[in-house]
């Protein structure tokens, strides 16, 4: 996946369970580049992919902002009691001797095979 959809991608995922809320600054391209070592240009383009979904607004001379939450698609509730069951699934992998590799190929596998099943 191309670095600045990471970048995207965890943005959105921060701004869903609430690590980033409306109203946040996002870091600016420069500190970014220094935390992260990647072309300014990457980061430029992830803010201006995240600007053209709604997601933030760019306001000169002050930053990148969030805009808009994104609703959870579950209750607080249930995401919790999904997640502990995530939680002991991942201890157990990691007890199986997975690293990080291995247990998202397997959970991309899962995904994948159960998208295909609903089409089907």
């Amino acid at each position: 996946m191309p670095t600045y959809m990471q970048l995207v991608n965890q943005v959105r995922r921060a701004v869903r369970n609430g690590t980033l809320r409306a109203g946040d600054r996002l870091p600016t391209a420069r500190e970014m580049v220094a935390r992260l070592a990647i072309n300014p240009n990457t980061v430029l383009k992830a803010y201006g992919h995240l600007e053209v979904e709604g997601l933030v607004t760019s306001r000169p001379g002050l930053g990148t902002f969030i805009t808009q939450g994104i609703k959870a698609q579950l209750e607080p509730a249930v995401q919790r009691h999904l997640r502990r069951g995530l939680d002991a699934w991942l201890k157990r992998a990691a007890e199986a001797g997975l690293d990080q590799e291995g247990i998202l190929a397997i959970v991309n596998l899962a995904i994948e095979e159960t998208q295909s099943a609903r089409v089907a």
